[in-house]
């Protein structure tokens, strides 16, 4: 039986469909999400940096808030127990670092702390993860809680002395701004163990040796 009108109509159309590559066959786009360097990239997000500013404020009030009560209640040289001999309130004067080290360059250490207020704030518009903002915020409520005491405490302006009044055994006596900064770089090595960048994306290297274990 010959072809008819709608078969001849029909064929061009399917010959050209057959030699035509599928979709399935044409390479992918790249992902717009996906950052050059690698990883999933997170979009920035306000609320982190909210997160950032509030910590910060946070343990810096609480930082000053219990040196000024120190001040109020404590006597230098007469420790009092708070829980057993676990933690003791002893209020001294710290012109060195933190856990009393450094002293001696009061100074050189208040540069280095302005410094580093000043570039945590730098980096914090790219945050991109909630463990760095949280990192972030106590390095730099730690760091300006202490920086505050420098400057506005006698004897004189960047030659102030830290309140410090919290004691544990075998360690050196510290306060709310210590421990703010001891947390803040526990975080930060948690995050870099994990490969959890600044911006929130995650370095794949690290995920696929992770798998491959």
């Amino acid at each position: 039986m010959g072809a008819g009108p709608t078969d001849e109509l029909t064929e061009p159309a399917d010959l050209e469909s057959a030699g035509s590559p599928s979709s399935a066959d044409k390479p992918e786009a790249p992902d717009a999400a996906e950052p050059a360097g690698g990883g999933a990239k997170a979009p920035r997000s306000w609320r982190l940096s909210l997160l950032f500013g509030a910590v910060g404020l946070l343990v810096l009030g609480l930082d000053q808030l219990t040196k000024a009560l120190a001040l109020h209640y404590l006597e230098p040289g007469e420790p009092v127990n708070a829980i057993g001999s676990l933690l003791k309130f002893n209020l001294i004067r710290n012109s060195g670092a933190a856990f009393s080290l450094g002293a001696g360059y009061t100074p050189v250490i208040s540069v280095i702390q302005i410094t580093v207020a000043v570039v945590v704030v730098w980096y914090s518009r790219r945050l991109g993860s909630t463990g760095w903002a949280l990192a972030f915020g106590f390095l730099f409520g730690g760091a300006v809680g202490n920086i505050v005491d420098r400057i506005f405490r006698e004897p004189s302006p960047f030659h102030g002395h830290v309140v410090d009044f919290l004691q544990t055994p075998h360690w050196a006596i510290f306060n709310v701004a210590d421990m703010a900064v001891t947390s803040a770089a526990i975080l930060l090595v948690i995050q870099t163990l994990r490969g959890i960048r600044l911006d929130g994306s995650r370095d794949k290297g690290r995920d696929g040796q992770q798998a491959g274990k």
